[in-house]
């Protein structure tokens, strides 16, 4: 797969914001369009950077005294997307990428038993991939015993 194949499934529309609005226009606007990033133009619209969640909270770890008011009861989210340990890692990638979540809470006999990443998920593919690239190989190439 090439990235043009997922592209063309995504589709090439890309949310941006100008350099000059504040981070609060950034924070609406990733809330509205529930993404994660918004590439940042200049008065003439070239690229000139990103800004991302992370940026965002880095940012506000500055300004301490606004956060410290505002329980976390009030911004959680509450309707959880869990697992099980059982559940194949393909069907969680599935989930979390459907539900557009980055954290899966995991779950065994109604205790938290961990919680997985996205970036969990990917590392597992890989290692998937990779073993499974390396075997075919070593097939083609004869060097298994016949």
């Amino acid at each position: 797969m090439k990235v043009y194949d997922i592209l063309r499934y995504k589709g090439s529309h890309v949310h941006t914001i100008r350099q000059d609005f504040t981070v609060y226009d950034a924070v609406c606007r990733l809330v509205e369009h529930n993404i994660g990033a918004l590439v940042v133009t200049d008065e003439h619209e070239n690229v000139v950077g990103i800004i991302s969640e992370r940026d965002i909270l880095r940012t506000t770890h500055k300004s301490l005294e606004k956060l410290k008011a505002i329980p976390i009861r009030e911004v959680m989210t509450r309707d959880l997307i869990v697992g099980t340990p059982d559940d194949d890692v393909e069907y969680v990638e599935k989930i979390m990428t459907v539900n557009r979540i980055r954290h899966y809470p995991i779950f065994h006999n109604g205790k938290l038993a961990g919680i997985i990443s996205i970036g969990d998920v990917v590392k597992h593919k890989l290692t998937d991939l990779t073993v499974e690239n390396r075997h075919l190989r070593n097939y083609i190439e004869g060097k298994y015993p016949a």
